[in-house]
């Protein structure tokens, strides 16, 4: 017999042997006691009951689970800053209740038509822990319970197996390797029937949901038994090839190329398969194969689509500008610079006369080169001629940028076609309901890709200008094409290239060491101008020390908004996400007062620096601006930065403050295009300036590492730029010319519309 000293012990050691269990069981069987919370995307978070009566929280997608039901639940234990430790479900089974009170529990729950608390207790007391068992298989039974009849009993029967038939599509759909929160998308995607559609061709989820690419529908098909050599396997990977590349920016591959990293990197199947599968999909009209400049290239469909029609859309405007009224544009030139003080050179006059002679015109320029002059001449003197016109950029602060300088208002090119509401990708703003104006003037063309420009075009009405203004040298955009460089290496719409720096931004070592990287010279890193500094720091841990240490202390100092980390690539010890996981660590640790959520690998917290990293062009956002009123709209797009405002007690909704001061509300599925912002890759920083840039460079691949990187980086500082590492480092970026080539087809089609024309 036990003495009451051991049954104290007993009881001492019990939390602590409970608590370590929790800590690392990763299998737990629970019953669902109350459902606290569920959002429309069917993230849930319940009071659970296990099966030593304990409860506990858990949370997750669970869509389908209601009260009273026993689950085999597979996750992991977190804690909570509000609501302390969780069970964080990433799937679930059905587990039949084990007891008449567990059973009980399940049909008081509501969630069966015609059953509640009274008739859950009469059908309990007829039939025991088997009254699932009659309800399922023989339903005419219950009529031996008062006030049943064959109506209800029937109702009773009929919803409890709509409940088990949804319950069996998510199981069915997990035991294929789905997990919860994309059975949920893809039950509201395709219906009762997805199981079995998936079974037919898992792949046709590649196209059909977002965030499911290749790798996961193939793991998906080796579950459903699909042969290695299937023809939809092999499409789907011939797919994927082409959408990897478009992910890189390229809006085409040469046959060869795609037909050997289908077979060799991404199928394991020999060429004959995939030749065959490619020309299948070429005469049905899903690729398309042109041969140009000595190669055969491969197109998605929309991508030639998009080229191709773009070129014939630019001839278009070029060919329709409208007369404008007689006007001396010469002596308006005049009378601007000695009102404002300033004198054009002969190219910036060129630049003027151009955006009033031209149907398009493209000015293009490195930094201090005058861009900005110039577009304050072109508006001045527009609207003394009482000419409307719009004035866009590819961001929210390229956008401010432009209002800043010139001082009238410019909107995002999303905002200026009009996104809200629509369909995905499209705009209100088309060829049956166009700008009006007279002129549209876009800044940071070079960011601009194929999709964005085609939309542009679509909707610039036949009479209208069309003036682009870019850096021919900056990075290409992220997304597909190369449309400023196209344009301008085709010959066929009017250029002017602005070379020269001028005074007054002369005396800014920014400007003249961006140049001088331009031209292939080593920047002036010695110098004691206070705007361009290096530091040296050759290995990787000092290099990052020292980055974490001066952004905490410009972070103190009330800066956090002007300073920007940039690094030219994602992994490694200066790579972005080691950057943001040290950064994070140390200008915005964990505090008792600051909400958190945890999403995959990530820790996001109130105060953190976030950016969007994919369009998405449903999400609703609101917009109040002091002394104005409130705006409403949706749409965020790849390379949006914000600031995280507050995060709900659950987790189930962050919210994200913009810098153009959109407020938007994330949900636990859409944090998935959301990462850290602390630091941003170089191609991610395009249209955007900040007042302080700081390089981390030592060390990366050097299809990374080069004189285009460089460049960017560096003109993206409007105040000061530090170099932080090696200056073998920013020597051999310099020397580096080379980077992964880009295959687009804009030029070739401008070139055909030219001789087309001249014909």
């Amino acid at each position: 017999m036990r003495s009451a000293a051991d049954c104290g012990w007993a009881l001492l050691l019990l939390p602590i042997v409970s608590a370590l269990w929790y800590n690392h069981c990763m299998q737990i069987k629970a019953t669902v006691n109350r459902i606290k919370f569920r959002g429309d995307s069917g993230w849930t978070v319940i009071d659970f009951v296990d099966e030593t009566n304990l409860r506990f929280s858990g949370v997750g997608m669970m869509p389908s689970v209601y009260e009273g039901e026993t689950l085999e639940l597979t996750g992991e234990w977190t804690v909570h800053k509000t609501y302390g430790k969780q069970f964080s479900v990433q799937s679930c089974s059905a587990a039949a209740p084990d007891s008449e009170e567990a059973v009980l529990r399940y049909l008081s729950s509501g969630m069966i038509r015609g059953v509640g608390l009274p008739t859950a207790k009469a059908i309990i007391a007829k039939f025991g822990d088997s009254a699932l068992s009659v309800i399922e298989n023989e339903p005419e039974k219950l009529k031996l319970i008062s006030g049943i009849g064959k109506v209800k009993a029937k109702m009773i029967h009929d919803s409890y197996m709509e409940k088990l038939a949804v319950k069996d599509i998510y199981f069915g759909l997990q035991e294929i390797g789905l997990s919860m929160n994309q059975s949920a998308k893809i039950h509201k995607l395709y219906g009762d029937s997805c199981v079995q559609m998936i079974k037919e061709n898992p792949y046709r989820l590649i196209a059909d949901v977002e965030q499911i690419g290749f790798k996961t529908a193939d793991k998906i098909a080796q579950n459903a038994g699909f042969d290695h050599d299937s023809p939809f396997r092999i499409k789907a990977g011939i797919r994927h090839v082409l959408n990897e590349a478009k992910n890189d920016g390229n809006t085409c591959l040469p046959k060869e190329t795609l037909i050997r990293r289908a077979s060799e990197d991404v199928l394991g199947v020999d060429l004959l398969p995939v030749e065959s599968a490619l020309e299948e999909m070429t005469v049905g009209g899903e690729l398309v194969e042109k041969h140009i400049s000595g190669e055969d290239l491969v197109f998605l469909s929309y991508l030639h689509y998009y080229e191709m029609h773009s070129a014939v859309a630019l001839f278009d405007i070029m060919n329709s500008a409208s007369v404008l009224p007689l006007t001396d544009i010469d002596g308006e030139i005049r009378k601007l610079e000695k009102r404002l003080g300033i004198e054009l050179d002969e190219k910036q006059q060129n630049a003027v006369r151009g955006a009033f002679d031209e149907g398009v015109l493209i000015i293009t320029g490195g930094p201090g080169t005058g861009k900005t002059t110039i577009l304050r001449f072109i508006i001045e003197i527009m609207e003394d001629m009482d000419l409307k016109l719009e004035l866009a950029a590819p961001t929210g602060r390229a956008a401010k940028r432009i209002t800043d300088t010139t001082g009238r208002e410019a909107r995002t090119v999303h905002r200026l076609l009009e996104y809200g509401g629509y369909e995905l990708e499209e705009f209100a703003k088309s060829e049956t309901d166009p700008i009006e104006a007279d002129a549209v003037i876009v800044d940071e063309m070079s960011m601009v890709d194929v999709s964005l420009f085609h939309s542009l075009l679509r909707a610039v009405a036949p009479g209208t200008r069309l003036i682009m203004v870019g850096d021919f040298d900056q990075l290409p955009p992220v997304g597909a094409g190369n449309v400023l460089r196209d344009i301008i290496l085709s010959g066929t719409v009017p250029v002017v290239r602005l070379t020269d720096i001028y005074r007054q931004a002369g005396r800014s070592m920014i400007v003249l060491n961006a140049h001088r990287i331009n031209r292939g010279m080593i920047p002036v890193i010695d110098s004691s101008e206070s705007d361009f500094k290096f530091i040296s720091r050759p290995g990787m841990t000092e290099a990052l020390d020292t980055v974490v240490s001066m952004c905490r202390d410009l972070y103190r100092s009330g800066s956090e908004g002007e300073v920007q980390v940039l690094a030219p690539m994602k992994g490694n010890v200066l790579g972005v996400v080691n950057l943001n996981q040290n950064l994070q660590a140390a200008i915005n640790p964990p505090a008792p007062d600051k909400a958190e959520k945890r999403y995959g690998e990530t820790v996001f917290r109130v105060g953190d620096r976030v950016m969007q990293v994919r369009n998405n062009y449903k999400m609703v956002w609101k917009r109040t601006s002091y002394g104005k009123a409130s705006e409403d709209g949706a749409g965020v797009f790849n390379g949006d930065i914000g600031t995280i405002m507050e995060i709900r007690g659950d987790g189930s909704v962050v919210k994200i403050l913009f810098d153009d001061e959109r407020l938007a509300e994330y949900g636990n599925s859409e944090l998935e295009d959301i990462e850290l912002a602390y630091a941003v890759s170089v191609h991610k920083s395009q249209g955007s300036e900040f007042s302080t840039v700081i390089l981390p460079l030592v060390y990366g691949p050097p299809m990374l590492m080069n004189r285009n990187i460089l460049y960017t980086g560096v003109t993206r500082a409007r105040d000061h730029v530090y170099i932080v590492g090696s200056a073998k480092c920013v020597e051999a970026m310099v020397r580096n010319v080379s980077g992964t080539k880009r295959y687009s087809a804009l030029e070739y089609f401008l070139r055909q519309m030219k001789e087309t024309d001249v014909c």
